[in-house]
């Protein structure tokens, strides 16, 4: 598997970003910059099935997680930290368990271990009900979708995955029907037997309810040495909301 990825800086720890779902790479520019210029090789990674990666193949996350292991052998990157978002912090956490002493540390955005029920039927149901090759611009594109989701941060996001074919219409970077049928493997718990001691970072958002105060032991039987932050007036868009907040203290775990 070939992801597609952009890689920023030149010298410094390697540091790689998954996205989360219906996301891809460019969500992670700002963020993957800001770090750079901090001394870090930053590497966003499109996930399989998402942005410019390849369209193929299952998702869940045992597959994920195998590709991410074959991206770090393709670079050469021995110890990098891992950052993951939502289903790219279930694919670094699943990766993390699967082979323990190959990363350095590791930071989850928002999301826990635990199984989640599937919650994206809503927005699945607009995005495949709306007419991608018979709409002209992105406000028609809106506008329909304020029907299946009413917060305008979240048709925002999505439709960043918009984009204008070259023999006209529109289209989605990601796999939608491939999301469609795999969507509830999003919400599969991540289990071991064996703990992972390396240093880890959860970071959630206060308006979140991913992770629950009640989850926190649970956690900890995964990464006994995980520290949690929770960052005000943010939800589960962690790093886009509250971008200053979660850059410093993602720096002040990296270089501590």
């Amino acid at each position: 598997m070939q992801l597609n990825f952009k890689k920023i800086g030149e010298t410094g720890p390697a540091l790689i970003i998954l996205h989360g779902v219906f996301g891809f790479l460019d969500n992670w520019l700002t963020i993957g910059k800001t770090i750079s210029d901090q001394g870090f090789i930053v590497y966003l990674v499109d996930q399989r099935h998402h942005g410019r990666s390849p369209h193929e193949g299952s998702l869940d996350f045992p597959t994920l997680a195998e590709d991410l292991k074959e991206f770090l052998e393709q670079q050469n990157l021995v110890s990098p930290i891992l950052l993951g978002h939502s289903m790219g912090g279930k694919t670094v956490m699943e990766y993390a368990v699967r082979y323990p002493d190959t990363f350095e540390k590791l930071v989850v955005v928002d999301i826990g271990p635990k199984q989640y029920p599937m919650h994206h039927t809503k927005i699945l149901q607009g995005l495949n009900a709306l007419p991608v090759e018979d709409i002209e611009n992105r406000q028609q594109a809106d506008d329909f979708l304020s029907q299946y989701e009413p917060i305008l941060a979240v048709r925002q996001f999505l439709l960043k995955n918009l984009y204008r074919k070259e023999d006209g219409g529109f289209d989605w970077r990601f796999n939608l029907p491939v999301l469609t049928t795999d969507m509830a493997k999003v919400g599969a718990p991540i289990t071991t037997e064996k703990p992972v001691e390396t240093s880890t970072l959860f970071m959630r958002g206060e308006k979140s309810n991913y992770i629950l105060d009640e989850d926190w032991n649970d956690i900890l039987k995964i990464f006994p040495n995980a520290k949690l932050e929770t960052i005000a007036d943010a939800g589960h868009w962690v790093q886009a909301e509250q971008p200053k907040v979660f850059v410093g203290h993602l720096l002040a775990f990296l270089k501590s």
